[in-house]
């Protein structure tokens, strides 16, 4: 039988393997230890180097980008609300905070009958529909002076 510096004999017997794996233990133990601290490092070093952007990031499509050299375009829709000025000489009203352009094609109404921008009374409700203009004016196409008409039917139909 032949003893090596380590104590341990190298003639194959179960005894000297059982030996050495006792022996290989805590070597096996600390190859353990500094691969699991050696992947949390690197784990760690990946996290802390994400910049900050990615890591907030929203799931939630991105808005689109606003270009403010280009103003957005208005669309047509309507308006009600109480008559606030009424200006016979420029052709407008006031409604609100918004002013409307009265043209040649507006169609006026008060009452459910033909009517005229002199019709409008101040603090009346009002209502219509605008759309934009070249210029970046807000035409109105329809006005309805005063409150809403009543049904001509009279009655409603009741469901029985």
């Amino acid at each position: 039988m032949i003893v090596n510096n380590s104590g341990l004999s190298a003639c194959g017997d179960v005894v000297t393997m059982g030996r050495l794996i006792e022996h290989l233990k805590p070597l096996m133990t600390m190859i353990k230890s500094l691969l699991k601290i050696g992947a949390l490092s690197l784990l760690a070093a990946a996290i802390a180097g994400t910049p900050a952007p990615l890591l907030a990031q929203s799931t939630n499509n991105p808005a689109a980008e606003k270009n403010p050299a280009v103003p957005k375009k208005k669309a047509g829709h309507p308006f009600r609300g109480k008559l606030a000025a009424v200006d016979k000489v420029a052709k407008t009203i006031k409604v609100g905070e918004s002013i409307y352009q009265i043209t040649s094609q507006t169609k006026i109404t008060k009452a459910g009958k033909p009517a005229t921008l002199e019709d409008g009374v101040v603090g009346d409700p009002v209502t219509g529909f605008v759309k934009p203009t070249d210029d970046g004016k807000m035409a109105a196409t329809t006005v309805h002076f005063g409150a809403k008409a009543e049904d001509k039917s009279g009655d409603k139909k009741k469901g029985t």
